[in-house]
C-alpha cells in the first residue's frame, strides 16, 4: 500500500502541490480562516468585494479538491473544516474575529433582481398597494403570473399581499421580469461565510449571528442587578460609593429624627414634628373644653390646618393614632429635606 500511494504522488503535478502547500501556509499565518460560498457572484462583483474587503480580509479562491486536501493534511482541530466545503468555495483569511468577519460580510450584501430559472432563496412576495404602472397589458401580465392586479383610480394596483414563491421555487423568466419591473430584488448577493476557524474553535455561521440590541441590553440589566445588589449589601464600589454615602445619608438622618436627637442638621424636623403633635393635642382638648387653652393658641388652631383624619375621629384618638400621625409626618418632611441628605457627611 506504501509503494502504491508514493507511486501516485509521483504523478501529482508540481502546481498542484505548490497551491496545497501555499493554502497550508495561510492556514497558519492567520488568526481567522473562513469559508465563504461563492456561487452566483459575477467575477466583476466578486473583484469589487475583495477591494472592499482590503486590509481586513484576504480572499482565496482555489480548487476544492486542492483546498480538501490542505486541510486533510493540517491540524485536526482545523481538518473539521473540511466539512463545510460545498459548491464554490473560497478561503477567507483574515485577523479579525470570527463575529466581526459574520457582520461586516452580512453588511456588505446587497439585494438583486432574481433571474429565470433561478432558485429563490427565500419566500417572494409581492405586496399588495398601488405600483407605478399606468393601466394597460401589465395587468393582464401580473394576473398572469399570479399577482391579483386591476386598475383603480386610473392606476394599476396589486389588490392583495401575495407570495408569488416559496423558498426551493424555481422562478421561471416570465415571473423574473415581472418582479424586476416592479422593482422587486428576492437575490441576497454577497459572501455567505460558511465557518470560521480560530483558536482551535470551528465556528458555524448561526453561531455567529448576534442581536447586538438584545447583547446590550442584557449587559445593562446585568450591571443593573450587580448594582442593587451591592448597594443592598454594603459592599463598596467606585459605582456605588455616592448611592451608598447618600443612602446611610439618609439613613443616619432617620435615625437622628425617629431618636429625637438634637443635632443641627434635624432640629428643623423635630420642630415642626413638635408643632404638628402640639396643634393636634390642643385641637383635642379645645374639643372637650374650649376655655382649656388661650387666645393665641385658639388663633393658631383657626389658622393651620388639621388632618383630615383628626376632624372625622377626634374622639378616638390615642397612642396608636398619633404614631400614625408622627409616620406620615415624618415621610413628607423626609421628602422636603432629600436634596440635603449628605450634610451630615459634611
Amino acid at each position: 500500500m506504501t509503494a502504491v500511494v508514493e507511486h501516485h504522488s509521483e504523478h501529482i503535478p508540481r502546481w498542484k502541490k505548490d497551491q496545497v502547500d501555499g493554502i497550508k501556509s495561510s492556514l497558519t499565518s492567520y488568526s481567522s480562516v473562513g469559508l465563504i460560498g461563492i456561487r452566483g457572484i459575477p467575477s466583476n462583483q466578486l473583484q469589487l468585494m475583495r477591494r472592499n474587503l482590503r486590509g481586513l480580509a484576504d480572499i482565496r479562491i482555489c480548487r476544492n479538491t486542492l483546498l480538501k486536501r490542505a486541510l486533510d493534511e493540517s491540524p485536526d482541530d482545523i481538518k473539521k473544516m473540511i466539512e463545510h466545503i460545498d459548491d464554490q468555495t473560497a478561503l477567507l483569511l483574515s485577523n479579525e474575529n470570527p463575529f466581526k468577519l459574520y457582520k461586516i460580510l452580512q453588511e456588505g450584501k446587497t439585494s438583486a433582481p432574481i433571474k429565470g430559472g433561478a432558485v429563490a432563496s427565500r419566500d417572494i412576495v409581492v405586496e399588495g398597494g398601488p405600483t407605478a404602472f399606468p393601466p394597460g397589458p401589465i395587468v393582464g401580465e401580473l394576473q398572469s403570473a399570479g399577482i391579483p392586479a386591476a386598475i383603480e383610480g386610473g392606476k394599476v394596483v396589486v389588490r392583495q399581499t401575495k407570495t408569488v414563491a416559496k423558498t426551493g421555487d424555481v422562478v421561471d423568466a416570465k415571473l423574473a421580469s415581472l418582479l424586476t419591473r416592479l422593482e422587486i430584488y428576492p437575490v441576497e448577493l454577497g459572501l455567505d461565510l460558511r465557518a470560521v476557524y480560530e483558536n482551535g474553535m470551528v465556528f458555524e455561521s448561526k453561531n455567529l449571528v448576534i442581536d447586538e440590541t438584545k447583547y446590550f441590553n442584557d449587559i445593562t440589566f446585568a450591571f443593573q442587578q450587580a448594582f442593587n445588589l451591592s448597594v443592598n449589601a454594603a459592599y463598596p464600589t467606585q459605582a456605588n460609593i455616592t448611592t451608598l454615602l447618600s443612602k446611610a445619608a439618609s439613613e443616619s438622618r432617620n435615625l437622628a429624627v425617629n431618636a429625637k436627637i438634637m443635632i443641627p442638621e434635624v432640629i428643623d424636623i423635630l420642630l415642626s414634628k413638635a408643632n404638628i403633635e402640639m396643634l393636634a393635642l390642643a385641637k383635642v382638648v379645645s374639643q372637650k373644653d374650649a376655655d382649656a387653652i388661650g387666645d393665641k393658641l385658639k388663633e393658631k388652631l383657626a389658622s393651620s390646618p388639621v388632618p383630615r383624619a383628626e376632624e372625622e375621629k377626634p374622639e378616638a384618638e390615642g397612642e396608636g393614632e398619633v404614631e400614625k400621625k408622627e409616620m406620615k409626618s415624618e415621610e413628607k418632611e423626609e421628602t422636603d429635606v432629600a436634596a440635603g441628605l449628605g450634610s451630615l457627611f459634611g
